[in-house]
């Protein structure tokens, strides 16, 4: 005889509906897809495996830029976003007048390539603070500029995404949300990358405190491991679900914000079985497995 109390958590469990898939459609870089392939065949690949958009860097090519985009209309995958190019080799917190001008030249192509693709955003990492670049400076830069493309930005209506990454700048949730909200406006939004922050902080915490500033979403997971040889701990990125990433916790606090864009997986990339299984794995993350 089953003991009662056995019984009764085995009803609990299957009376508790099911977890709702999240409402955000599944994207994946451009760059995680082989570049043996034509453009055309890029897209159909990313279709086969479940994901049904693509994000892609800057192009700066007007021939490449008209074939891309024929190839996403021909498979029916549309291009969401452009992951901006300029942003670290230009950054627009420099203090050399010739490295932003080429900043603002690589973000208003971004935008064009944006309005060409019908892509509703472009990611820009704002900033990077170095031994040459002190922090306040940064924010005050960088916000310079990007109010300067803002009338761009809205004519093209494409919103700018700044996205927290390792530039030492942007640091914690609360600084980000005051960073974009220094706008007021509706094109300036965040991008928030769930991997980036596990160095300082916890992404179910950045997502409830940005809330709907969060216009689209980098997954990649991460985790620290101790060298071998050094012995001190070092940081990987590695498959998703395999990581120190509270995937449950992410899907929660998603839920509680009401996120219904889209989910872009930011990997290494590889052949079809693999872009397969990092499908299904965005699946499990989606359905807070």
């Amino acid at each position: 005889m089953v003991p009662r109390r056995v019984f009764l958590a085995s009803a609990a469990l299957a009376a508790a509906p099911a977890a709702e898939r999240l409402p955000i459609r599944k994207s994946v870089l451009w760059s995680m897809l082989p570049n043996k392939l034509t453009p055309r065949e890029r897209f159909e690949l990313a279709k086969e495996v479940g994901f049904v958009e693509v994000e892609i860097g800057t192009v700066t090519d007007p021939a490449m830029a008209a074939e891309i985009r024929k190839a996403s209309d021909d498979a029916k995958v549309p291009i969401h976003s452009i992951m901006n190019q300029a942003h670290w080799r230009y950054p627009l917190s420099s203090a050399d007048p010739a490295v932003v001008e080429k900043s603002m030249e690589g973000m208003k192509t971004s935008l064009d390539n944006a309005k060409l693709f019908g892509a509703e955003t472009v990611l820009l990492v704002p900033a990077v603070v170095d031994a040459r670049t002190r922090y306040a400076d940064a924010w005050t830069r960088s916000q310079q500029q990007i109010r300067q493309l803002i009338p761009l930005a809205a004519e093209r209506k494409v919103i700018i995404a700044v996205e927290e990454v390792w530039n030492k700048f942007l640091l914690s949730p609360l600084e980000f949300a005051r960073y974009v909200d220094d706008f007021n406006s509706p094109w300036v939004k965040a991008y928030f990358d769930v991997g980036n922050v596990v160095l300082t902080g916890f992404p179910q915490d950045w997502i409830r405190t940005l809330g709907k500033r969060i216009v689209k979403l980098h997954l990649k997971d991460f985790r620290w491991r101790q060298d071998p040889q050094t012995r001190q701990r070092v940081t990987e990125f590695v498959d998703l679900r395999e990581g120190e990433i509270d995937w449950k916790e992410v899907y929660a606090a998603l839920t509680e914000i009401g996120y219904r864009g889209s989910a872009t997986v930011e990997l290494r990339g590889g052949d079809k079985e693999y872009l397969a299984e990092v499908s299904r794995r965005v699946d499990l993350i989606l359905t807070g497995a």
